[in-house]
């Protein structure tokens, strides 16, 4: 039978797994609807704090942040999980032990533009418990991006939408606000090869690496550059946005390592951004690195670690590596160890 909601495109994962998503899901409506609500449901504005990272909270970032854990809190399966608003993770008062996943989340990613009526979204990441039987710690969730079983985002905007992997490619369901369904909308999403679109953050040109360097120069010279073809920018300030156009009509994504704050390997957080974009990314045919080597192998250190994000057209993110290994590009720097309980010595 042909799968025409999410429900249905599930049963070809565990019962656990398609329980687990199915929460999250329920979650991201109740979080969808007041986002469309706006100003109506009072979930604009900040809220006068930050979070544990220093950043400024706003109302509907609170709201997403404990409507999705307390969802994870009631699913049997989840023994723990950790949101990029806390310093550490949650562990299950039930199910620490016998939940077989645990749940990394960035409850409202671009919350920036929130009040400018700009696209904002969640991102998940499913990883399995690896010491099940045992309640999970920290360390439990130091998982290379590999090891995850399922990753997505949904987009709250003009429609609200779904996009999910569960490692046998990527499929994106539309919310029907009429009763609550997430439909089906696409399915076996890939990502074209060639590109003529990128999108970076230009007011930070000044601090960008010398490989960053040539590759957005040589695009911006167009038909009379070495591309020998025009390129459009673009830049939306929410990694959802900047990712569902690239899966809707390809491009690629830049948000690579820079010079501004030389003890920052990078921006975007690993875990809770760029490890379950870049699983969205591969399944679909296209490229995720941090310039020097994939996302997905990078193990992380701290359950906050940054790192550089390029994302995209296969084409476009394996020129940009080749001129990252170019040593006429004078890149010294060489990202992340390996040692990990993930990881073979």
């Amino acid at each position: 039978m042909t799968p025409t909601d999410l429900h249905d495109w599930l049963t070809t994962a565990t019962p656990a797994l398609a329980a687990t998503i199915e929460t999250l899901a329920r979650s991201c409506a109740r979080i969808a609807e007041s986002a469309a609500l706006g100003e109506l449901a009072g979930t604009l504005g900040d809220i006068g704090q930050c979070n544990s990272q220093g950043e400024k909270q706003t109302r509907l970032d609170v709201y997403a942040d404990e409507c999705i854990a307390g969802a994870l809190a009631s699913c049997r399966h989840v023994a723990g999980w950790a949101s990029e608003e806390h310093d550490e993770p949650s562990i299950s008062e039930r199910h620490a032990e016998t939940g077989e996943y645990l749940v990394v989340f960035d409850p409202l990613d671009g919350s920036s533009n929130i009040d400018a009526n700009i696209s904002v979204g969640t991102i998940f990441s499913i990883l399995p418990h690896p010491f099940r039987g045992t309640s999970p710690g920290a360390a439990g969730f130091l998982q290379p991006g590999r090891r995850q079983v399922a990753a997505g985002y949904v987009i709250y905007g003009p429609a609200c939408v779904m996009v999910l992997s569960c490692g046998n490619g990527v499929a994106a369901f539309t919310l029907d606000r009429r009763d609550g369904r997430w439909r089906l909308t696409r399915d076996a999403i890939q990502v074209p090869v060639q590109a003529r679109e990128f999108a970076i953050n230009a007011s930070n040109q000044r601090f960008w690496e010398k490989p960053v360097q040539r590759y957005v120069s040589e695009c911006l010279a167009g038909e009379s550059g070495p591309r020998s073809k025009d390129f459009n920018m673009r830049w939306v300030a929410s990694l959802v946005a900047e990712v569902h156009r690239i899966l809707s009509r390809g491009g690629v994504f830049l948000y690579p390592r820079d010079t501004k704050t030389p003890y920052r390997p990078g921006r975007l957080r690993l875990m809770y951004e760029a490890a379950p974009v870049a699983w969205l990314m591969e399944q679909a045919g296209a490229g995720a690195v941090t310039g020097t080597r994939p996302l997905l192998d990078v193990v992380p250190d701290t359950l906050h670690q940054r790192v550089p994000v390029i994302v995209g057209s296969r084409e476009e993110v394996d020129l940009i590596v080749r001129y990252h290994e170019d040593p006429n590009e004078n890149v010294s720097w060489q990202l992340f160890g390996s040692r990990s309980l993930f990881v073979r010595a």
